[in-house]
């Protein structure tokens, strides 16, 4: 059963954390956000009954639950550690739920310093986009105590769709690398792949259609489809600095286990060149025109 009674805090109200903030209170939870220059407009989120709060410590203080939706590792650790950060705030009891894309390594050490302050700790991470957080409709990937997540299962589901416990604290944050490494290794090879046929002179709506009918078609392809034909960016709006992101959080888990990295490193260095190209902030379908302008 839902306790509607528990206070609920969420730092990161951006595109990701603003859909989930909705759905939350679209569940009737009592929600209370941190304001911070990352948010999303909050006008809406105001309107449907959330609360502010400009102090992370403060908030700590007065959520039984704390979820955090931030970019990655270096934003988690901040929001924690900093003075006036959530563990000098935070109330014995609080769980921290990390929805963060992370370094395992720093999530395990992070885990620690809640639970021996009283706190409990869930990776959270979370796969699908803005559109899908705003409907409740997110993939969840959950690492932590089980019956930690078993107690925090109907809120999480306020917000997701699809829920997999994939084990001990940190299994949720190693899988979604493990996840995005797959994502982003087959968008940068179907990239490459498009840029190609357009040198070659393939008509763009037959290169998908042909891909889609055999063996590239999937996610993927329905994401980069759009741009690839027309140019359309809108269904796929991750940017290649958080793809870059993604592939460097990769390849420190890889190394960390002992595990080959070969085409990883290969595909973060694609990410790289698209960045260091200017494309930085661009949308990941960008990076097409990277490799299509890379040897005119």
């Amino acid at each position: 059963m839902i306790n509607k009674q528990q206070e609920i805090g969420l730092i990161g109200a951006g595109l990701m954390g603003s859909g989930i903030a909705l759905s939350l209170l679209r569940g009737d939870h009592r929600l209370t956000i941190l304001e911070h220059p990352g948010n999303q407009p909050l006008d809406a989120l105001i309107k449907a009954g959330a609360q502010t709060c400009t102090s992370a410590s403060d908030l700590a203080s007065r959520s039984d639950v704390l979820i955090l939706c931030v970019t990655g590792t270096p934003q988690v650790e901040q929001v924690l550690l900093q003075e006036d950060g959530v563990l000098q705030g935070m109330k014995k009891g609080c769980t921290i739920i990390d929805c963060s894309t992370a370094i395992p390594s720093s999530t395990l050490k992070i885990a620690k310093l809640i639970e021996d302050k009283g706190g409990k700790f869930l990776d959270a991470p979370m796969t699908r986009t803005p559109k899908e957080a705003a409907e409740g409709r997110l993939n969840l990937i959950v690492g932590g105590d089980a019956d930690v997540y078993r107690a925090c299962l109907p809120i999480l589901q306020s917000y997701a769709e699809n829920i997999t416990y994939a084990g001990p604290t940190g299994a949720g944050h190693k899988m979604k690398l493990l996840h995005n490494y797959v994502s982003l290794g087959f968008s940068v090879l179907l990239a490459e792949a498009a840029a190609c046929a357009h040198k070659a002179g393939i008509d763009e709506k037959a290169f998908c259609e042909i891909l889609a009918n055999g063996g590239g078609g999937g996610v993927v392809l329905n994401r980069l489809r759009p741009f690839i034909e027309s140019g359309d960016t809108s269904g796929f709006q991750f940017s290649i600095s958080n793809a870059l992101k993604d592939m460097t959080y990769y390849c420190a888990l890889a190394e960390d286990q002992h595990a080959r990295s070969d085409i990883a490193q290969s595909v973060k260095t694609a990410y790289s060149a698209a960045a260091q190209a200017g494309l930085e902030q661009e949308p990941l379908p960008k990076i097409v025109d990277f490799f299509s302008s890379k040897f005119d």
